[in-house]
């Protein structure tokens, strides 16, 4: 199936890095900042514990925090310094926890803050769709007309019953509702899909991204389930994919996401410091090149079979 994008990275999928390149000119980073909000699957407002694999930080463990947003993000960037060429962009990243779950006029000021910093270019805040209502998406169009604002929904499957056991605590229809806002209102969506939660089949995973695009999402984030310390995935009988397997069920989910769809995520590592599996996913370097070798021997080309 020929390809509208004729510069995909390495021939296979519509990459982050090249839409971001694409609209912006030069290359973009993101900063990962933490507003100190938590979850309402944790606080007991709709469960407790949060999702069983969800790290201390809110799966922020990257991100900086302790002190206001702005410092935060400087902090972040000079930590990025030695890394990134000195013409370069940045977003400012809510990724900690579930970054709407405030009151409307506390969430403006903080989102305001982060979106006047001089080098922020974007906003992408991640949450949950039950955290989401009316009022929260007028006040993210308002941002979005002074500059982007992409908001980071975490599915992570459609299959309900796989959703009940890890603890996910909304419905698909709350999703579904909440993605129909956000694109009334002109604002990009990014979904979050785990790749081999507990007792799901190959089909369940497909399944999952097929109704994530189905949506008219912007872009997806395919993410490989690690088991973390202090988690509740911890405790219970689960062995992760090998990395042979993880790519197979990768290159079937980019076969069928549509070439408009815009891919953030292939892989993904966990913190080293609590990561207990799998620890091939350790070796960044290693998973990117096994996985781009993959793509190259097996003719994996995202939107090949996409309906």
């Amino acid at each position: 199936k020929e390809s509208k994008f004729l510069n995909f990275d390495m021939n296979h999928y519509y990459s982050y890095n090249q839409y971001l390149k694409s609209k912006y000119g030069r290359k973009v980073y993101k900063v990962a900042v933490d507003c100190g909000f938590t979850c309402p699957n944790r606080d007991g407002k709709v469960g407790y514990g949060g999702c069983i694999f969800c790290s201390g930080m809110g799966s922020g463990d990257f991100a900086e925090s302790g002190t206001d947003i702005v410092t935060q993000f400087e902090k972040g960037k000079e930590r990025l310094k030695s890394k990134v060429p000195g013409n370069c962009l940045y977003i400012c990243y809510f990724q900690s926890f579930t970054n709407t779950y405030a009151k409307t006029e506390v969430l403006r000021e903080l989102f305001t803050k982060a979106i006047n910093i001089k080098d922020v270019v974007a906003l992408s805040i991640g949450t949950r769709p039950d955290c989401l209502d009316e009022e929260k998406i007028k006040m993210l169009s308002e941002l979005n007309k002074i500059k982007p604002v992409t908001i980071e929904l975490g599915l992570q499957t459609s299959n309900e019953k796989t959703a009940e056991f890890i603890n996910r605590c909304y419905k698909n229809e709350v999703f579904e509702k909440a993605v129909r806002m956000l694109k009334k209102y002109g604002i990009e969506v990014v979904v979050h899909i785990i790749i081999g939660l507990p007792n799901e089949t190959e089909a369940d995973m497909l399944n999952s991204v097929k109704y994530a695009c189905s949506l008219g999402i912007d872009g997806i984030k395919l993410q490989l389930l690690h088991v973390l310390k202090n988690t509740k995935l911890a405790e219970i009988d689960y062995t992760p994919l090998e990395m042979e397997e993880y790519f197979r069920i990768l290159g079937k989910c980019l076969e069928i996401i549509p070439i408009n769809i815009v891919i953030h995520r292939l892989t993904g590592d966990g913190n080293k410091k609590i990561l207990i599996a799998p620890m091939w996913s350790a070796d960044k370097h290693r998973v990117l090149n096994s996985l781009n070798k993959y793509l190259d021997e097996n003719n994996i080309v995202q939107g090949k079979y996409a309906e």
